[in-house]
């Protein structure tokens, strides 16, 4: 079996994978990272959302040896300690999630969003977060949650 070599959530990971294992799978049934969600498993609803060297991929068709030798972030890899990341803060202080599942994928987009663009538009936030979809909302406490968490980040300097 391959050994996928990676750094997760800023750990030097190593696992053994099968070659047609996709990183969704390994992150939750290998890694016991549950926090990623697979859904349609087809790619289109994001809730398999995680970072690969700071771009966002949809985990659940993502083959797990393209990232052997990157940096992989999860939803876990977000919070300090006990500290929540201010995307995730945000999104407990609007209320922005109901059902939850879509969350993890849905924060995970915001973060590549503000690490590029610190201070988006809401124009710009509905195209961050497009693909993502999220059954339970109209997605006004989740724009409302990234606007927040932008403001909160500019305010501090930046991500902890």
């Amino acid at each position: 079996m391959p050994t996928l070599e990676m750094i997760l959530n800023g750990k030097e990971v190593s696992v053994e994978v099968e070659p047609g294992d996709l990183l969704a799978h390994v992150l939750r049934e290998k890694l016991g990272l549950i926090g990623t969600k697979i859904s349609c498993g087809e790619g289109e609803c994001g809730s398999c959302t995680v970072l690969v060297d700071g771009f966002t991929v949809t985990s659940c068709i993502y083959p797990a040896m393209k990232a052997h030798g990157r940096e992989v972030t999860t939803i876990e890899g977000l919070a300090k300690g006990s500290q929540l990341h201010p995307i995730q803060q945000a999104f407990v202080d609007v209320t922005a999630p109901q059902c939850g599942y879509c969350i993890p994928g849905m924060v995970m987009s915001a973060k590549a969003l503000l690490d590029e663009n610190p201070h988006p538009t809401q124009e710009e936030i509905r195209m961050g977060i497009s693909g993502n979809i999220c059954r339970c909302t109209g997605y006004y406490q989740i724009v409302e949650a990234i606007e927040l968490a932008a403001q909160r980040m500019a305010e501090e300097g930046g991500a902890p």
